[in-house]
């Protein structure tokens, strides 16, 4: 699955790559988290533009979105079939800038994040599918999920699910909505090629989204995440037993 993901290209470098047609400026972002809107390229009156989209898809028939699940990612094997997603994969596709994101591995009963990025640390986009949600009162909400496919055998050391990730030969191929057909994007939804990614674990900051700066993208060393894991333990309590000597002969260690 894709859970957060990390945006550090410059926005110039970003909008070359995409070739949409808007200049947006905006920040460097290390802890991008579902509900925040994240920056979407798709393609309108035959040309390619910029976005920005809630992140967590709401299908246009939700009544009440406070009671409907927050959908942030679309499986590959069901996108088709499923009720949410069935029509945004054959009219609404989208691409997701981004330079990485972060996965949780369970590690002696404890979830230990890692940082995965392209090995060669060019800029990746992430297969989206969106729908505009338009509320009771003539609001309208754009709204994404992140497409995901079962992981390669490298990437399932970490988690059984990966982003589906495009290549810019194929931008144009998953862009292009003008028909119904599926056909020439079915081969584009699987797990990336092996070798194509690398990661590293890192500190477990990056649990809180208020955390949103670069050093959550350093490497820790083994010794940093046993620290880090002891750190986390819950600290035992020491009760003093009423009436008894501060000093039994034996010394006290409290």
């Amino acid at each position: 699955m894709c859970g957060r993901f990390v945006i550090t290209s410059a926005p110039e470098a970003l909008r070359q790559l995409f070739g949409y047609i808007e200049q947006p400026n905006f920040p460097p972002r290390y802890n991008v988290a579902p509900t925040q809107p994240i920056p979407v390229v798709l393609v309108e009156n035959g040309a390619r533009h910029f976005r920005l989209m809630r992140w967590g898809l709401l299908p246009s028939w939700v009544k009440d979105p406070k009671g409907f699940t927050l959908l942030i990612n679309a499986r590959s094997e069901t996108v088709l079939e499923k009720p949410a997603f069935k029509r945004a994969i054959r009219r609404r596709r989208g691409l997701i800038p981004a330079d990485g994101y972060y996965e949780w591995k369970a590690i002696d009963g404890r979830r230990q994040p890692f940082s995965i990025h392209r090995a060669d640390g060019a800029p990746l986009g992430f297969a989206a599918v969106f729908e505009t949600w338009i509320g009771p009162n003539g609001e309208e909400l754009d709204t994404v999920a992140i497409v995901t496919a079962a992981a390669g055998e490298d990437l399932a050391a970490l988690h059984d699910r990966v982003p589906v990730t495009i290549s810019p030969r194929d931008f144009e191929r998953w862009l292009d909505c003008r028909s119904d057909e599926v056909d020439a994007i079915l081969p584009l939804m699987t797990a990336p090629r092996l070798g194509q990614f690398a990661w590293h674990p890192v500190s477990t900051r990056v649990n809180r989204v208020a955390n949103d700066d670069d050093q959550l993208l350093l490497p820790i060393s083994a010794e940093e995440m046993e620290a880090e894991a002891e750190a986390a333990k819950p600290k035992k309590v020491v009760r003093k037993i009423a009436g008894a000597s501060s000093d039994d002969g034996q010394g006290s260690l409290f």
